[in-house]
């Protein structure tokens, strides 16, 4: 039996509870709406007053708040639904230090070992896929209680958003010279067409392979490169491949029902010479069928991954 302690003595404070510190900031929801709406303003306005003035000091601006509008746009949506718990480093560290290595790596892969033929688009799909894994693995070296398939597919697609974003500001770039100065056209083309499929491209393609990559990541942080993970990246690399030969294979097919002659060059090409009305009808259902067949897939394949993570829906 214990005494109690004699009058007087000062009694120990029992704390209360207390309340975790967060592991994130705290982010109000719906950032990317603004984000995405308040971009599309600036955008709009920029090309705008560029298109007035002639100025061409505002291209910089124009040709960076129409490449990474979509990119940043979709990566604050899958911050904030299903990765908060990740952290904001990770998430900056792989858009930014991943797109940029994704990026130098598939330049300077590409120009040594792919060559106009007509397997040049697999070598492209094969060389950037790889890159874009070697850029996810390099940011998370040191993250190791990151693993999962939810936390693949969200830092997966930051990375290839990362990448999609700067490809796109080169692209645009190279839109905008011509020998006669300044397309201002060309660019905002670009930039639209390019904006509006960003979220079916390199984000979705790298969203798959990291998923499966870090769901056999093991508890030491060491990436397995188990079957499924080889398989997936082909997988995702011959999406990649179809995607960027939608354009030929279009060309191809039109030439095919309309001429019947096989002319492999036509495919390498990209046009079709003094083209009728009826082969342009057909050639705009191939290429834009080919690339929502494509999307569509892609589209499946990442929510089969995300079924089969119980965490996907619970994330706060």
């Amino acid at each position: 039996m214990t005494r109690p302690p004699p009058p007087g003595t000062p009694r120990a404070r029992i704390p209360g509870p207390q309340q975790p510190p967060p592991t994130y900031p705290q982010i109000r929801p719906g950032l990317w709406k603004r984000c995405l709406w308040g971009g599309l303003a600036l955008w709009v306005l920029t090309a705008l007053v560029t298109y007035a003035t002639r100025n061409t000091t505002l291209l910089p601006t124009l040709i960076l708040l129409g490449s990474f509008l979509m990119p940043v746009t979709f990566v604050l949506w899958a911050y904030e639904r299903h990765g908060r718990d990740l952290g904001v480093s990770v998430i900056l560290g792989c858009f930014l230090t991943g797109g940029t290595l994704g990026v130098l790596g598939a330049s300077l892969m590409e120009y040594y070992l792919v060559h106009p033929s007509l397997w040049m688009f697999v070598g492209v799909g094969l060389i950037e896929e790889a890159v874009k894994v070697a850029a996810l693995m390099f940011v998370l070296r040191r993250q190791v209680r990151i693993r999962g398939i939810r936390a693949g597919l969200v830092l997966g697609a930051t990375v290839g958003f990362g990448f999609a974003a700067l490809e796109s500001s080169g692209y645009a770039f190279n839109a905008a010279l011509s020998t006669h100065g300044i397309d201002l056209r060309a660019l905002l083309q670009t930039e639209i067409l390019r904006g509006v499929l960003a979220p079916f491209g390199h984000g979705l393609w790298t969203a798959i392979i990291g998923g499966v990559l870090l769901s056999y990541r093991r508890p030491n942080g060491r990436f397995h490169f188990t079957a499924p993970v080889i398989g997936t990246y082909l997988g995702v690399a011959l999406l990649h491949a179809l995607w960027d030969s939608t354009h030929g294979i279009a060309v191809w097919l039109v030439a095919q029902l309309t001429s019947g002659g096989l002319n492999k060059e036509l495919f390498a090409q990209g046009f079709i010479p003094r083209p009728t009305e009826q082969q342009a009808h057909l050639f705009t259902l191939f290429s834009v069928g080919g690339l929502v067949a494509v999307a569509l897939f892609g589209v499946a394949w990442v929510r089969s991954l995300a079924r089969r993570d119980p965490s996907w829906r619970n994330t706060p």
